[in-house]
């Protein structure tokens, strides 16, 4: 063979030899091992390239097919593990630099228009990413510095060819496509890499070639000693390619077009561009150039140019003549790039120069100003951006002096919101930076920012784009640059963003809010808040087309004015309000007072105005409102000037109040002009006027007459708040009586108050109409309660008339209750007053009624009465059908709020009327559900109670309810679980008890299968909630009105009956368990102790009632075996609760002890009886499955408790014989320890290292209850096992739980049980060893659940191995214990969490094999696979990492290569198990040392180790060996086994030698 080879560098060279077969002979040679050429790699490699760089020169000449096998074989040489394996040795192999340049000409081939690819794209690049992924190859390229550059230049067309590609998805590139920057390449050129099939592989090994590329640049840059040169490569060849291609991976959604394209080689790709461009453009040494360039003063001539031409260095003139060029990316996508790069290069400037020290911070800073103000103008916002030089004073400068501005400007919507919000990440970056100190600006610089900032501004408001949210943001900024930048400019502002906004899209409105509460926030802290709504009512108060306009309040605008004014003083509150007075009397009033003079034409112009002046007059009126009544009130403190100024503008209010009522009075003219508009003289509307028209005027006049009823509504409740509160005021309405002298009875004052001229009540031209709106209706309610208000302030106490002119306004306000209320119970409302609408009125209306019910309840008549307690009930109702979360108050969630608090109760007649209304629901309910039963009788609490008596003794229901008739009722109920039962008066407590008591006993639900009653189904969860109501009314102080209508013995009686048939005749579930936890026990266990204790307590009839009880419950509970379980369970439930009772009344009397003992003798023996009776049936069908059941063993625990209290209780009172149920709390103290010790292990407070240290007294723990345990014992322990060691658990997240049943198994193998138990427990060791493999199995895959649990679960697994030896004899049960050692994960990143794993499985092994010798034969190969995992794992931990580093993280690793000689010595004592699979052994451990390079010390104890199992092998297995392992393996183990004869065989001999 080797003569085959012998001319093979010849064959290659020979022209004779076909080239097919100089290619099969490269393969050959490349592959074999027998082909012995000096430098073969080399060799071969310049072939290659040799052969490639001459048929591109046309040197060559061979076929396609061979050129792409040359390829192909270039491709496989490089990335060859072999070729990586010798360049990992050291050995130097190189490229050639014609090759590096072959690579760039096939690169810059698929850009070339007129030329066919060779080969294809992926193929080459392949290639390319071969050279690079090789650093010995790779120094091509990166030795010289324009090759780099070259090749990202290319890498980089490419990359917009393919991203263009992706955002046209189905299109091939046309003409107009993104270029090559740097060869100006037109991109057609590129039309046949969208065409080849490999498109999906060229497209991924593009980006990642792109992304090596760049990380092999920047390291290069950073090496570059000239920035200067660095500076001007980049801006010559890359800055244009770069922002392309950073502007396309950040601009378009490209992972569902391009899934090889990932969004983290996105971001990685981006973050090396970012870092080439910051390190490039903005380094500290070209500081000196930007201050030169962009400070005039500092200018120094001198310096070389960054094209190489002389003059100044100016890069910022260079940078931005390339950002601005329109030769590298297509126009529509021009304009969006460089709205996208001026933000970025704005951030690498601030980052890179914007901090200085001392005196050079604030030049700095005035640096990168400058700088913005360069980067601005690149956005084409305006002329003015465009015509400005570096020379003059204004900062706003051109972008390029020597370049013509580019024709695209943000004239689209698209182009305006990149343009608006590129500009908002330039002022946001500022704004971060602090680059404006206002107070150096003015002093020191003439004010230059300011100046541009203002310009900036006035240019945002003469092309004023309120529909971009960006537009709002960069106002947002600007203001909190400086306020006097917008401030010539405020009431432009205002009336875009605020006043006339227009816009109706969602994701403005937000922005738009945002921008107006920064102006509320930024004049109150300049206490300016008055000259800011000077301005705003100046705006509002200007002529337009107010119908247009948007609301002037909306939601952020209270909360934000609130703060607001909290902050502001009172007097600049008070000359707000003047200021909207003044404005309505200067602009408002005159329109709607001009009457309808002159011809038709004149009269529409007129009625223009009206309607226009009332709609501003609305919107003033509900600003005032705001204003008013949030600001700060005076008080008797306040200074007098103050409290003058508060009369004054009461006054003036009052005014405009007065001229607007006498407006709207029939008797004024302009009112009659209006009115003789529309209609003759019989009221019929005129000919030639339309619809319309007549409509137009009713609105206008509506809304007169609301911002009317707003004014009057404000001042009544302002001068009142104030007359309470200081008592330097005197509220205006007193004033004005006194000053005619009249004394107005009350009354007289509800009909004829506006005659004798009391401001405070409504005038007849305001009165509520059938036509009037929403709001009219509102206030008037809220005007006619402020007359209540006034009647009862005024009128202490008060007469019969002014009671009787109370009742009539609070009927008058709850007329419409009803129809009103119910009618909006879907509606929402932000709680403002100026806000109610339609939808809203409900709200604001129950709202209203429910917060002054205090006041008018008092006055209520039994039908207003009836009418709101209907509403609350409908409305608490609609509550729990409707349980989405509200931001908003609703009609629900206000009556929930009024139930919750303590009013109502204090208004007892209306709480009755409450509790009737429903009681009433209930009866509703229950008649409809059965039309048989009679009205009268479901009223009459007598009647209910003997049906509920003769239900309880026959057991038949005479009820039956849907489903939807139970969820009404549980509504119901829990409503009625929301009174305070101390509330209700005797009558109503007992009706509401007897109908839920009825409800209990006489009730089911159908079945929805049929309608026979025996398949009818008892509603647990209903009963649940009837006893659990039933529970709470016992607790009532008035229940003593219930027991004269029942005794408490048939009471008691009757619920025990009622659930005892129904348990018996299995309508509630199934299980005991469910029982139990569906909570009907409980409850039953409650009402009765709750009711036993009301009778003790109260000393209710005691011997004749519980006498009765108990007899009923002795006689009744006794042992069967075909009792249904959970009837037992009833039975328990209830005797423990009585007897419980009765135990801790003991004590009381002495009378009363003798009556409590003899009733809790009889309770205790049939209680005792009974709990024996449950406990028998463990292997029967009845019983089948209890032992299983947390339930089933916490209610034993609690059962057996009661009953060993009361025999304690008895035996302290009375001397007699000792416990009579010892056995039972024997077992119950049993089960209760067992159930303790598993509740602490679970504690989340205790760690890992605390439960190692608790494991011994738990174990001595174990012992005791163990050691003379019975196997009834040991089941009991077994199952609490059981039910911990499931894998449903640990899936839950409950792993301690599971935990700590693996604690108590390790625990219980280590203790001494007696034979018969220890026999037990060692037959069902397989099915736990089985259960905890699976648990280590399933949490395999959490690294976390590796520590906190496999690593003890694996650790409980060898003690049981340990103690196993012996007894677990199927080698099948010890490799199933070895599947568990297989799962546990080593790769942990600290290295004690690695110790642990390690250990824990090192540990298991070593049990296994020092344990169960005996069934190795058959669990070695399994063994041998868990012990490779640890040889390996300590391998690639116990590596040299390339630095000197000794500490406990080497210990750690040295620790374990001990334990891994240890292991191989006890490998090699076993022999007669291993002999066959030694060489395996030694195989698998020289395959992995040939992987790594381990560190001495580790390597001593691995190869110690090893040399034992050598000793094992036989010639035969050495000659194997040799033969069989891979030529590198090989190498090693030669080594190995050379290494082995020489210092180890030769002295084992010798020892042998002189061993006896």
């Amino acid at each position: 063979m080797a003569a085959i080879f012998s001319g093979i560098h010849l064959k290659l060279k020979s022209p004779q030899t076909p080239w097919e077969d100089k290619l099969k002979l490269a393969r050959f040679a490349w592959v074999s091992s027998q082909c012995l050429l000096p430098n073969k790699e080399q060799v071969l490699l310049d072939w290659c390239t040799h052969a490639l760089t001459g048929w591109y020169s046309q040197k060559v000449e061979f076929s396609q097919d061979v050129l792409e096998g040359l390829w192909l074989y270039l491709n496989d040489l490089l990335r060859s593990q072999k070729l990586q394996s010798l360049l990992k040795q050291g050995k130097t192999v190189s490229l050639r630099l014609n090759m590096a340049q072959l690579l760039l000409d096939r690169l810059q081939e698929y850009s070339h228009t007129g030329s066919t690819p060779s080969v294809s794209a992926s193929l080459v690049l392949s290639v390319c990413q071969g050279v690079v992924s090789c650093p010995v190859l790779s120094s091509v390229f990166i030795t010289k510095y324009e090759l780099m550059v070259d090749l990202l230049v290319k890498l980089c067309a490419m990359a917009c060819v393919e991203l263009q590609q992706q955002q046209i998805p189905g299109s091939s590139v046309t003409e107009s496509s993104m270029c090559s920057a740097a060869g100006k390449t037109d991109c057609r050129n590129m039309k046949e890499l969208s065409t080849k099939p490999d498109e999906g592989s060229k497209s991924s090994l593009l980006f990642e070639l792109l992304l090596q590329v760049l990380t092999c640049y920047l390291a290069v840059q950073r090496q570059q000693a000239n920035p200067n040169r660095v500076l001007v490569m980049l801006l010559s060849h890359l800055f244009q390619p770069f922002v392309l291609v950073r502007h396309l991976l950040t601009s378009a959604d490209l992972s569902r077009a391009r899934p090889q394209l990932h969004q983290q080689m996105r971001r990685d790709i981006c973050l090396r561009v970012d870092s080439v461009l910051l390190f490039a453009l903005f380094p500290s040494e070209h500081l000196t150039s930007y201050k030169e360039e962009l400070l005039p003063t500092k200018g120094i001539a001198g310096k070389s140019g960054a094209g190489g031409s002389k003059g100044p260095l100016k890069p910022v003139t260079a940078i931005l003549s390339k950002l601005t060029a329109q030769d590298y990316c297509e126009k529509p996508s021009l304009y969006s790039l460089k709205a996208n790069t001026v933000s970025l290069l704005f951030r690498f400037f601030l980052d890179s120069y914007a901090k200085g020290k001392g005196e050079n911070d604030e030049e700095q800073k005035l640096l990168c100003f400058h700088f913005l103000t360069r980067l601005v103008p690149i956005l084409d916002l305006g002329p003015d951006m465009q015509s400005r030089s570096p020379a003059e004073a204004d900062p706003l400068v051109s972008a390029c002096p020597d370049q013509t501005p580019s024709p695209a400007s943000p004239t689209s919507p698209q182009n305006w919101s990149l343009a608006l919000t590129a500009l908002e990440s330039l002022l946001g970056q500022a704004v971060s930076a602090d680059i404006y100190n206002v107070a150096a600006d003015r002093i020191r610089h003439g004010e230059i920012q300011l100046n541009f900032f203002r310009a900036l501004g006035q240019i945002l408001l003469n092309k004023a784009q309120p529909s971009i949210p960006a537009w709002h943001h960069c106002f947002k900024v600007l203001l909190s640059l400086n306020h006097q930048i917008v401030e010539p400019d405020l009431d432009q502002l205002l009336s875009l963003a605020w006043v006339n906004f227009e816009c109706t899209d969602g994701q403005v409105e937000p922005a738009r809010q945002v921008l107006v509460c920064s102006l509320l926030q930024i004049y109150t802290k300049l206490r300016q808040l008055p000259h800011l709504f000077s301005e705003l009512l100046s705006v509002i108060c200007q002529p337009a087309l107010e119908e247009l306009r948007p609301p002037l309040l909306f939601d952020g605008f209270y909360s934000s004015l609130s703060s607001c004014l909290l902050d502001t003083p009172l007097s600049q509150s008070l000359e707000i309000c003047s200021l909207v007075l003044d404005g309505i009397k200067k602009y408002i009033l005159p329109d709607l007072g001009n009457g309808g003079q002159g011809d038709k034409e004149m009269a529409d112009v007129n009625q223009k105005k009206r309607r226009d002046s009332s709609l501003k007059l609305l919107s003033l009126s509900q600003l005032l409102h705001t204003v008013l009544f949030h600001t700060k009130s005076i008080d008797s403190a306040s200074p007098l000037p103050l409290v003058k100024q508060v009369k004054a503008l009461m006054s003036e209010m009052h005014q405009v109040v007065g001229f607007l009522e006498q407006l709207m009075s029939d008797e004024n003219p302009t009112v009659k002009a209006m009115k003789g508009s529309g209609r003759n003289r019989s009221g019929k509307v005129r000919k030639g006027v339309s619809r319309q028209e007549l409509e137009k005027i009713q609105v206008w006049a509506q809304k007169m007459v609301e911002a009317t009823l707003i004014l009057r509504y404000s001042w009544v409740e302002v001068d009142m708040l104030f007359d309470l509160h200081c008592s330097k005021y005197k509220h205006l309405g007193a004033e004005v009586m006194e000053t005619e002298g009249e004394d107005v009875p009350s009354a007289t004052v509800m009909t004829h108050t506006e005659t004798h001229g009391c401001v405070y009540f409504l005038p007849t031209c305001l009165s509520m109409s059938s036509s009037t709106s929403p709001v009219t209706c509102l206030f008037d309610k809220l005007i006619t309660l402020q007359q209540v208000k006034k009647l009862m302030l005024d009128n202490a106490p008060l007469s019969e008339s002014s009671v009787a002119a109370v009742k009539k306004a609070v009927t008058v306000l709850l007329a419409k209750l009803k129809s009103e209320v119910n009618t909006g119970l879907e509606h929402e409302w932000d709680g403002q007053i100026c806000n109610v609408n339609s939808d809203s009125y409900a709200v604001a209306y129950w709202y209203l009624v429910t917060t002054n019910l205090p006041l008018i309840a008092p006055y209520l008549s039994e039908e207003d009465k009836k009418c709101f307690t209907d509403v609350l009930v409908t409305s608490l109702l609609s509550r729990q059908k409707d349980d989405k979360p509200r931001n908003r108050l609703t009609v629900a969630t206000i009556s929930s709020q009024f139930l919750e608090s303590p009013l109502l109760p204090e208004l007892p007649s209306l709480f009755s009327s409450f509790v009737c209304c429903l009681t009433q629901r209930i009866r509703d309910v229950l008649i409809a559900a059965h039309q048989e039963l009679r009205f009268s009788r479901v009223m009459a609490s007598e009647s209910i109670v003997l049906d509920i008596l003769e239900t309880s003794t026959t057991g038949d229901v005479c009820v039956t309810l849907t489903g939807a008739q139970v969820e009404e009722l549980t509504d119901l109920v829990r409503i009625l679980r929301d009174l305070n039962p101390d509330a209700m008066n005797s009558e109503d407590l007992c009706s509401v008890f007897f109908l839920l008591l009825f409800m209990l006993t006489s009730t089911c639900q159908q079945d929805p299968v049929g309608v026979d009653c025996r398949n009818d189904l008892v509603p647990t969860a209903f009963f649940v909630r009837l006893l659990t109501m039933l529970n709470f009314l016992v607790q009532s102080s008035n229940l003593k009105g219930v027991l004269k209508v029942i005794r408490g013995g048939p009471l008691l009686q009757t619920v025990v009956s009622c659930l005892r048939w129904h348990s018996s005749n299995r309508r509630f579930a199934t299980t005991s368990d469910a029982l139990i936890s569906s909570g009907l026990i409980k409850a039953e266990q409650n009402f009765i102790g709750s009711l036993v204790q009301f009778i003790i307590i109260n000393n209710i009839s005691v011997q004749l009632n519980l006498d009765q009880f108990v007899s009923f419950l002795t006689q009744n509970v006794r042992p069967n075996p075909e009792a249904f379980f959970p009837c037992v369970y009833l039975e328990l439930a209830t005797l423990s609760s009585l007897a419980q009772v009765l135990n801790s009344n003991c004590g009381r009397s002495k009378s009363l002890d003798q009556t409590l003992m003899s009733l809790l003798s009889r309770v205790t023996v049939t209680l005792g009886s009974a709990t024996e009776f449950m406990l028998k049936p463990q292997t029967a069908s009845t019983g089948a499955g209890q032992l299983d059941s947390d339930f089933y063993r916490s209610f034993v625990v609690e059962i057996v408790t009661v009953l060993l209290e009361c025999e304690s209780t008895a035996l302290s009172v009375a001397t007699g014989p000792s416990f009579k149920h010892m056995t039972l709390y024997q077992e119950a103290l049993y089960v209760q320890i067992l159930q303790g010790v598993c509740s602490l292990l679970t504690a989340s407070w205790l760690s890992s290292e605390n439960i190692c240290e608790l494991e011994p007294t738990v174990e001595e723990l174990l012992q005791q209850l163990t050691e003379k345990s019975t196997t009834h014992h040991l089941t009991l322990l077994l199952v609490i096992v059981k039910d911990g060691l499931h894998s449903g658990k640990l899936k839950a997240g409950n792993y301690r739980e599971v935990l700590s049943a693996v604690i108590i198994t390790k625990l219980l193998f280590s203790c001494r049980l007696p034979d018969n138990c220890s026999q037990a427990l060692w037959l069902i060791a397989p099915e736990i060893i089985s259960a905890m493999v699976f648990l280590v199995r399933s949490c395999s895959q959490d690294v976390f659940l590796t520590l906190a649990f496999a690593v003890p679960t694996v650790i409980a697994l060898t003690s049981i191995l340990r103690h196993g030896e012996g007894l677990l004899s199927n080698p099948h049960h010890v490799v199933v214990a070895l599947e568990a050692l297989q799962c546990v994960s080593l790769d942990h990143s600290s290295p004690h969490g690695y110790l642990l794993a390690f250990q824990a499985v090192h540990e298991g092994l070593f049990a296994v094999i020092q344990c169960h010798s005996q069934v190795m034969l058959n669990a070695a190969p399994s063994f041998l696979n868990v012990f490779s995992r640890l040889v390996t794992s300590v391998m690639c931990r116990g590596q040299q990492r390339g630095h000197s580093k000794t500490g406990s993280d080497d210990d750690v690793y040295l620790q374990c290569s001990r334990l891994i000689e240890r292991m191989y010595s006890h490998i090699a004592v076993t022999s007669e198990n291993f002999t066959t699979l030694s060489a395996y052994i030694v195989a698998q451990y020289v395959t992995e040392l040939q992987k790594v390079t381990l560190r001495a010390d580790i390597k001593l104890h691995l190869t110690e180790g090893i040399y034992q199992i050598l000793d094992l092998c036989t010639e035969r297995d050495i000659k194997f060996l040799m033969s069989g392992l891979h030529m590198g393996v090989r190498e090693v183990f030669n080594e190995l086994y050379s290494s082995y004869t020489h210092y180890h065989k030769t002295q084992r001999q010798g020892e042998e030698k002189y061993t006896v």
